[in-house]
């Protein structure tokens, strides 16, 4: 994969550090995204090639007319839309706050800047890649607000794909399983009892990098999870029927009613 002009929106902590550090590897030039600068120089000190930082609320016209204005003066080859946030914990206790707060990060945020940046990716006939979730193909019990911004950003990139095709565009949909980043702390209770399987992010990253360098369609984890996945869309009673008897377990409930860090 030849050199490309790369931008990664929450890039300062996570998937998204781990994400950048791959491009530098693979000798990408990359745009950094993120809410805090000083996250973003951490990233870049792991960096070889001194990328370009723009702090900015993507959940804001004027972030994201930060971002637009950075591209302006390098260009654009490939956006990946991975910042985001994990609510979790019963449908009951989830308020309005964090309802739209998630909506507006996982969903609009995306939406918005892929909308703002598409004249650059149409001039490079680049890509748009997409961060979603095993838990946007199967509706995780206790993740349910999750859950439906990532089925909405797997809805969004099928249609997107068809539509900018005739522009040279690709649109690439990754879905890796949990992994272990500052987004857990506010699940960690959960994850001994629903017996959660957790990948590093520097794995995700490295499995992401290569459905990314091949333009591909969608891209699941290389483990049990895809087997899971294929089931949910063929057999959904299947997989019906054990998340509600995980939903019913008493250690289950217990850590989902739990306060959050």
């Amino acid at each position: 994969m030849s050199a490309k002009i790369t931008l990664i929106t929450g890039a300062g902590s996570g998937i998204g550090a781990a994400l950048a550090i791959e491009a530098d590897r693979l000798g990408h030039r990359s745009i950094l995204v993120g809410r805090r600068i000083e996250a973003l120089q951490a990233t870049a000190d792991m960096m070889t090639r001194a990328p370009v930082i723009v702090p900015a609320d993507l959940t804001s016209p004027a972030g994201r007319a930060a971002v637009v204005a950075a591209v302006a003066e390098t260009g654009l080859d490939i956006l990946i839309n991975n910042a985001g946030m994990v609510p979790s914990g019963p449908v009951a206790q989830t308020g309005d706050d964090q309802i739209a707060a998630a909506l507006a990060l996982n969903v609009a945020a995306p939406v918005a800047l892929t909308r703002d940046l598409l004249p650059h990716l149409a001039a490079a006939r680049g890509q748009v890649v997409n961060m979603g979730s095993v838990f946007g193909d199967i509706g995780f019990p206790f993740f349910a607000l999750y859950s439906a911004t990532k089925f909405a950003l797997r809805g969004y990139s099928d249609a997107l794909r068809r539509e900018l095709a005739p522009q040279g565009i690709a649109v690439t949909y990754i879905a890796p399983r949990a992994a272990r980043t500052g987004a857990t702390d506010g699940f960690h209770a959960l994850i001994g009892p629903m017996a959660m399987a957790l990948d590093t992010p520097e794995a995700v990253a490295r499995h992401a990098w290569r459905a990314i360098a091949a333009r591909k369609r969608e891209q699941f984890p290389p483990s049990r999870e895809r087997l899971f996945v294929a089931l949910q869309r063929v057999a959904p009673r299947l997989i019906d029927k054990n998340l509600i008897k995980l939903a019913r377990d008493p250690a289950v409930i217990a850590a989902a009613r739990a306060p959050r860090s």
